[in-house]
């Protein structure tokens, strides 16, 4: 499964590109909003991780475009910020966020999260 990360800090993202590497997961890495949108549409993720706070396109506004787009309105998404006040994570979540977790990340906590959003986006096949 691919994630795309939009994260502006070089050495978070790099800390996040590893873990999810290690749980074999492919990443495509944006250094800001405007970047992820570009890469969004050139490699079709099946999620994306978002920072709030990046140059020229926030993560906020990146939910509400990505969101308006037919094709990504079941993407999950997941934000990360050190901004962990009620108003910035209800913004989030009204944007249509998944889930939201504060900086620092417990890559274990991360890990976790992906996972249970991918699953639940993952078809099941039932026998009968």
């Amino acid at each position: 499964m691919k994630i795309l990360l939009a994260e502006d800090e070089p050495v978070m993202a790099m800390a996040i590109v590893t873990r999810l590497k290690t749980d074999g997961y492919e990443v495509v890495y944006a250094e800001n909003g405007s970047e992820a949108l570009k890469e969004l549409n050139k490699h079709k993720p099946d999620m994306l991780i978002t920072d709030i706070l990046m140059p020229f396109t926030s993560g906020l506004e990146l939910i509400g475009i990505i969101r308006s787009e037919e094709a990504y309105k079941n993407l999950p998404i997941i934000v990360l910020s050190a901004l962990g006040q009620e108003a910035t994570v209800m913004e989030a979540f009204n944007l249509g966020a998944d889930d939201f977790l504060t900086k620092p990340l417990n890559p274990s906590e991360l890990s976790l999260r992906v996972r249970r959003l991918l699953n639940a986006n993952t078809p099941v096949n039932h026998r009968l």
